[in-house]
């Protein structure tokens, strides 16, 4: 069996200028090419393209994740294959890899088998320099404000009260609690600090719900570093950040096209985590791709418990972008795992711990039809050792929903293996069934606003958090941003902050731990469980499996 890295090295790809002209209309000159493969779309031409009708836009999520497996990425390439192949104009929307977990526990994030963006080596590694282009404007921000502390403090800030940390897209547990400024007067003043991984960075957020040039600047601006000693906030703009760190993201910031393996095109473009940040591509490019398909596939990081929830009520609020179906991803070996199975046994049936794992698969459908308003079909993304009686159990499950099941087989046969999902999902929309709603409203505190994700999608009894957390919670409301959606930070691994839990366990409390205002992605961060802003490397990390062969091939990337 060929490894994903193969099957792409093996792919014939198209150069990305001509694709771009005849597939996307998009000119010419338009166009910034990074090599024959990868290219940039200029800002101002998207900025023509408003004034046309948006097109159909498809959320792909997933249920729980878990170590079998469950493909959303790859479906969301599979499904816009098929929807291409059975004569629809699609395009997909993707997030950019983390460095993070391509050398960690995760492997890559460009699709898998037969359905996959190319080239699959750079999407996963530097790609464009939109990452490092973020990592760098975060990282300003952060010495311009040690700086202005050295150089007299004019703005009397309190180095008690720092809350802006410095980021590497890279998993390093060492560096989550530092102390910087060591070594005496010439660097500065000695201060505990940290670094959070690239994805959990609020420049990462606001890179990818600003709609223009000049939003983001203003966002940037708006970023709040800490609070002087009376407690009044310090935003970047008051130490004249926010223009340099512009100028740094003012590449990063257009929209990166490439190419399935079946040369339909896609954009690839931010990538926050959706357990620690909002999960989302970029508004720009999501909003650029309804403008130039008839049909929109993106996805929402992780389960749609995380992901889907915060595309709902952080970007599709703050965006005004309304999601026609949602496309739910499960395969029969998770389902199992979630029912108790062990891993070792997952190859066989079991319909025992299938029927019992139903249950995370059933709340995350619930969720999205009765949560978000969202009509949904279950795409069961096929493995080999799949029976029909496993299928059927599902379908029977399913039934009692109204939710229509479709066995894809995308990861083998690439847009053909989907092509019967594209068509059901094509006839959801068509029905226009959708009621598409938020979790909560604007207007609701922020302490029931987690309480409202918490006990409606989370399946939670209830919230608590120490008396310290609680009052900076009432703080944060009385200075007015209690009309900031909230960003839930907790494993993905579970609908309760507890990873070990499987299946949908109910009843359970949501602790929040931290909590971190975002001013100028406007959401209120809360941290949960023992959830990490900076991951750890596994005990045997995927980098130990990547090399380059002597004529310069890369292998074991995924």
């Amino acid at each position: 069996m060929l490894s994903d890295i193969a099957i792409a090295q093996r792919a014939t790809l198209k150069r990305i200028t001509p694709l771009a002209v005849e597939r996307l209309g998009i000119p010419e000159e338009h166009l910034e090419p990074f090599g024959h493969y990868k290219a940039k779309i200029a800002l101002e031409y998207l900025e023509t393209l408003q004034g046309r009708p948006d097109g159909k836009l498809i959320l792909v999520t997933a249920i729980s994740p878990t170590p079998a497996g469950e493909g959303k990425t790859t479906t969301t390439v599979g499904l816009g294959d098929a929807l291409n192949r059975i004569g629809k104009r699609a395009l997909i929307c993707l997030r950019e890899p983390s460095l993070g977990p391509v050398f960690g526990m995760k492997g890559g994030a460009a699709g898998g088998g037969h359905a996959q963006v190319v080239p699959m080596e750079d999407i996963n590694l530097h790609f464009t320099g939109d990452f490092n282009a973020i990592q760098l404007a975060n990282n300003l921000l952060a010495a311009l404000l040690d700086n202005h502390i050295h150089h007299g403090n004019e703005l009397g800030i309190d180095v008690r009260r720092i809350t802006w940390k410095r980021v590497l897209d890279m998993n390093d547990r060492a560096l989550r609690d530092i102390v910087v400024s060591l070594g005496g007067p010439a660097n500065g003043f000695p201060r505990e600090d940290g670094f959070d991984i690239v994805v959990a960075s609020e420049v990462m957020a606001i890179f990818c719900l600003a709609t223009s040039l000049g939003d983001l600047k203003e966002r940037l601006g708006n970023i709040v570093v800490g609070y002087t000693r009376e407690q009044k906030p310090v935003r970047a703009r008051d130490l004249e950040a926010h223009g340099a760190m512009t100028v740094l993201l003012r590449d990063a910031i257009k929209p990166n096209l490439v190419q399935t393996l079946e040369n339909n095109p896609a954009f690839i473009h931010g990538g926050p985590f959706a357990n620690i940040a909002h999960g989302c591509n970029s508004v720009i490019a999501t909003r650029s791709a309804l403008k130039l398909a008839d049909y929109v596939v993106t996805e929402a990081g992780f389960g749609a418990d995380l992901g889907a929830e915060k595309f709902v009520d952080i970007k599709c609020r703050k965006s005004g972008l309304k999601p026609d179906a949602a496309v739910i991803v499960a395969t029969v070996r998770a389902l199992k795992y979630h029912g108790g199975a062990d891993l070792k046994t997952l190859n066989h049936e079991n319909l025992a711990a299938l029927e019992k794992g139903m249950a995370n698969l059933e709340r995350h459908v619930r969720n999205v039809r009765e949560a978000y308003g969202l009509p949904c079909v279950v795409a069961i993304n096929h493995f080999t050792h799949d029976t029909d009686a496993e299928a059927a159990l599902i379908r029977e499950k399913m039934r009692a929903q109204s939710t229509p099941v479709v066995v894809a087989r995308h990861w083998a046969e690439g847009g053909k293996g989907a092509e019967d999902l594209a068509r059901e999902v094509v006839g959801v929309i068509d029905q226009g069934r959708n009621n598409f709603h938020f979790v909560y409203e604007d207007d609701l505190p922020l302490w029931d606003k987690v309480k409202a994700v918490a006990t409606r999608v989370y399946g939670a009894a209830d919230i608590t958090a120490d008396a310290k957390v609680r009052a900076q919670i009432v703080k944060l409301q009385e200075e007015g941003y209690g009309r900031y959606p909230v960003c839930i930070a907790k494993t993905q691994y579970s609908f309760s902050t507890d990873p070990s839990l499987r299946g949908a366990p109910s009843g359970h409390t949501l602790n929040i731990r931290e909590v971190r205002l975002s001013a100028g992605a406007e959401f209120v961060v809360m941290v949960c469980g023992d959830i990490m802003t900076m991951p750890g490397l596994p005990k045997m990390p995927a980098a130990t499996k990547i090399d380059l062969t002597p004529d310069g091939k890369v292998v074991g990337l995924f």
